[in-house]
């Protein structure tokens, strides 16, 4: 069983987030110990928290990439990969963007970090193939790891997308938004 202490501060674990350096992860602080979500797990996690923020709008990847400052093209691959895990619809051409496939508040965080961090082992022996530790047989730290794995998800599987819902600061959506997307929240055409 982990120990209470780690539990608790595994539920505080959303609200100490901070960006490290130039590699674009999240690093979420418990004790001198860290967990890691890749790149791409945060700019969706980013891109549904805005779409949590304003949930009946359609958004354009060329309205988040500026607004967040991340790749365009990076922020299509990841568009895709929700879409494909049914956390947002998509519409091309013109008026296209993509918005929630569902309600904030029936999508967890825990979901979708389980989707997008699939294809990434917390170390070598936890990958399908099994890795080449030498330790595998008689490792002792294995199943602690996965206890703690399990219990960060469980957690974030408590929080809802609603809960991390972002809006813009006034002034900044505006000034961002294409003179289509205007168009578009007006009702003109």
């Amino acid at each position: 069983m982990l120990p209470h202490l780690l539990i608790r501060v595994l539920n505080s674990v959303l609200l100490m987030r901070i960006m490290i350096g130039n590699n674009q992860h999240w690093q979420y602080l418990f004790g001198s110990a860290t967990m890691r979500l890749t790149a791409f797990t945060d700019f969706a996690l980013r891109a549904l928290m805005r779409l949590a923020g304003e949930p009946d709008r359609t958004f354009t990847t060329d309205e988040i990439a500026r607004e967040f400052a991340i790749s365009r093209n990076h922020l299509t691959k990841v568009v895709r990969e929700l879409a494909d895990g049914g956390f947002v619809t998509t519409q091309r051409g013109a008026g296209g963007g993509f918005r929630l496939a569902r309600p904030a508040g029936k999508i967890t965080i825990g979901e979708v970090v389980r989707r997008l961090e699939a294809r990434h082992a917390i170390v070598e022996c936890f990958r399908a193939d099994g890795g080449g530790c030498v330790l595998t047989p008689r490792c002792r730290l294995k199943s602690k790891l996965a206890q703690a794995a399990r219990a960060f998800i469980e957690e974030l599987d408590r929080t809802t997308l609603a809960e991390c819902a972002y809006t813009a600061p006034r002034g900044r959506s505006a000034a961002i938004r294409s003179p289509m997307s205007a168009q578009r929240l007006s009702g003109s055409r």
